[in-house]
């Protein structure tokens, strides 16, 4: 009964999992930066897990509350998608120049030319 009461840290978990799998058994560098997404994600579901207090509201002072929840959390996470929205923009431009150099994305070639 306590484990089900816990569901989003085993959502946290599973979606680390895959994503770390799909980082480690793909070769292909889109494949790569799309698990390193779904790895951040992982993280933001994980933090706002964390800033979730029970019986809690939002911090407006009033007489009939007596706990609330620090939005501090949720303003970090905002802060953290511009962050990744922006560094998964820069990983796809690296692609698109790796791809124009070497003519391909996977990396294996890459490396195999690279060697030549």
């Amino acid at each position: 009964m306590e484990l089900a009461k816990l569901y989003n840290y085993w959502i946290v978990i599973a979606l680390m999992m895959i994503s770390f799998f799909i980082i480690v058994s793909h070769g292909n560098l889109v494949k790569k930066l799309i698990g390193l997404s779904l790895f951040q994600t992982s993280v933001f579901v994980l933090y706002i897990s964390i800033g979730n207090v029970s019986g809690a509201t939002a911090p407006i002072l009033d007489a009939q509350f007596a706990s609330y929840s620090s939005p501090l959390p949720h303003v970090l996470i905002l802060t953290a998608i511009v962050v990744g929205i922006a560094t998964s923009a820069l990983g796809l431009a690296l692609v698109i120049r790796i791809r124009a150099a070497y003519g391909s994305v996977e990396e294996d070639e890459i490396q195999r030319k690279d060697n030549e």
